[in-house]
């Protein structure tokens, strides 16, 4: 089993930034990809960013050039820098992991970091 710890998350004024870690209990190479999700209340959770074991990232179209994922492989952490926050940012932020079995994608997740732009 691996666990995901997210943190990091907290309360923040509009412009401002945050940047949230996720650590995972064995190393991180084990996996296809990494990446963070959100929802927020009354929507589906949704991808913002992802960042491969060859390190390519990719990022939804909302936090582009906002958002940088990064991975530390040493400390099978991934990070998640936050800046020009929108109150549209406010949402649970959960850490995902995935490797692609014979039998198809296995995920695992952590259990969220809540972010809360508002002034």
């Amino acid at each position: 089993q691996v666990q995901l710890v997210e943190s990091g998350g907290g309360l923040v004024q509009p412009g401002g930034s945050l940047k949230l870690s996720c650590a995972a209990s064995r190393s991180i190479f084990t996996f296809n990809a990494m990446g963070w999700y959100r929802q927020a209340p009354g929507k589906e959770r949704e991808l913002v960013a992802a960042i491969t074991s060859g390190n390519r990232p990719n990022y939804a179209d909302s936090v582009k050039g906002r958002f940088t994922i990064s991975r530390d492989n040493a400390k099978n952490t991934v990070y998640l820098q936050m800046n020009s926050l929108k109150p549209e940012d406010t949402a649970a932020y959960y850490c995902n992991a995935h490797w692609l079995s014979v039998t198809g994608r296995v995920d695992y997740w952590g259990k969220g970091t809540l972010v809360t732009v508002s002034s």
